[in-house]
């Protein structure tokens, strides 16, 4: 076990030494699936609870400065974004895009499941803990309540994916249907997607289970994730996300879980900048793309030269290369990083790869949106932001300046954008979500044993 003395925290009412749990948390490495669980983790730190984490080495140093002490992948493959070509080097002979992401389900997540298992089963020899608190794709999740006998709380870090017969099946970022034929459409995808194009999948997971002496329950992998969890905690309210008349009672909405922030605002270098032009446009496509040509550069290059300013962030991704790209062209502001909650509320659009956390940030800020994504379970996310009019969704990984540029134009000349957000950011305001999750899980028993 790795711990740090740090203790940067805000105070809180602390909980009595009976009510103390010692909690789990736990992550596929990548941070969509690491960030939303840092606020909540501190939140039950704070409060008294014993909190430790389980996780890969990329992610050690980010856990140390959180306090909190923490178990590595020891039996487990630290798959990430930037190593699962060299883990599976098969990956990149596959040109299709459905049959890459069939392969990435299967290796990335639910091959890992078992290695999970097995090394929280270690730690569980040092660290009886009594509840484990993991992001909704974290497959070892099922293993250790099953087997270990422990409350399992899944954070939904990506739209509720609960099969309905009034939805079209979850990652084609397909919108409810409107008309009967459309309704019968996607009841028949929901069953090609079971029975047929994830079959591979599904067949694994069958697999696996039998091995542990587990059941799925007849569950496809969508579902089996919600199912096993103890409770099912949502990112979002129910104003992001579709009506459908029946979800399981442990489903909870719980408000926008947005990171842990406790540093203090930046100065930012271009602070003066954010008043001189007519409108402000904030650019991302996410932590881990790396092709800039995907969307940063056709963004720069629509408003170049303009009195639009636009602000791109670029995770590090040839900053540099940018940057001298675009040095003649003062409008254009490109960092490596963005602190979005000084930013946003200066902005005016924020066009995006359609990352649930950023589109949770900036329907906090009433920030409309221009969305371009599709891999990652970005389609998802982007077919909500279209659905809900809070943005408009390109429905594409590659969009054109010219796209890009009538997108914005659009959001910004029909106010109906602006109110739509404005409502659901209210809605938004609403909830508290680390100081609801904490009571949720205040409420399951105390002993869960056989």
């Amino acid at each position: 076990m790795h711990t740090k003395s740090t203790d940067a925290v805000h105070p809180v009412t602390r909980i009595s030494d009976a009510s103390k749990r010692k909690i789990l948390f736990a992550n596929i490495p990548a941070d969509g699936h690491f960030s939303p669980l840092t606020g909540l983790a501190i939140q039950l730190k704070n409060a008294g609870h014993d909190v430790r984490w389980y996780t890969g080495a990329s992610y050690a140093s980010k856990i140390e400065q959180l306090g909190i002490p923490f178990y590595l992948f020891k039996k487990a493959k630290e798959v990430t974004i930037h190593n699962i070509d060299e883990v599976f080097p098969q990956r990149k002979q596959i040109k299709n895009h459905v049959k890459k992401v069939i392969f990435d389900i299967c290796t990335y997540f639910i091959a890992r499941g078992t290695e999970f298992y097995e090394d929280i089963k270690d730690i569980n020899e040092s660290f009886d803990f009594d509840i484990l608190i993991c992001d909704s794709a974290f497959t070892g999740m099922s293993f250790v309540k099953e087997k270990l006998h422990k409350h399992a709380v899944a954070i939904g870090i990506l739209p509720l994916c609960e099969s309905s017969r009034q939805l079209p099946p979850p990652i084609m970022g397909l919108t409810p249907a409107k008309t009967l034929a459309g309704s019968a459409a996607h009841a028949f995808l929901r069953f090609l997607t079971n029975r047929v194009l994830f079959k591979k999948p599904h067949t694994l997971i069958d697999e696996q289970y039998q091995r542990a002496g587990m059941s799925t329950n007849g569950k496809n992998l969508f579902d089996l994730q919600i199912d096993k969890a103890t409770l099912f905690l949502q990112s979002g309210t129910p104003g992001f996300e579709y009506k459908r008349s029946t979800m399981s009672s442990h489903i909870h909405f719980i408000g926008p879980l947005l990171p842990y922030n406790n540093s203090k605002p930046q100065t930012l270098d271009f602070e003066d900048k954010l008043r001189q032009y007519q409108k402000v446009l904030l650019v991302t496509q996410g932590t881990f793309e790396g092709d800039v040509n995907k969307l940063i550069v056709p963004a720069i290059e629509a408003f170049k030269n303009t009195n639009y300013l636009v602000i791109a962030t670029t995770a590090g991704w040839h900053t540099a290369v940018l940057r001298g790209r675009y040095q003649a062209f003062d409008n254009i502001i490109i960092r490596d990083f963005i602190p979005f909650n000084q930013v946003m509320p200066f902005a005016d659009v924020f066009i995006s790869n359609g990352g649930y956390g950023g589109v949770m940030q900036s329907i906090c800020n009433k920030l409309p949106m221009v969305v371009a994504g599709i891999h990652e379970g970005k389609n998802e996310i982007c077919a909500r932001v279209g659905y809900f009019k809070v943005g408009i969704n390109l429905r594409t990984e590659h969009p054109s300046p010219e796209r890009i540029k009538n997108a914005v134009q659009k959001i910004l000349s029909n106010p109906v954008y602006q109110e739509t957000i404005g409502g659901l950011s209210a809605e938004f305001g609403r909830y508290n979500p680390s100081s609801l999750c904490e009571l949720l899980i205040d409420q399951l028993p105390l002993h869960r044993r056989p």
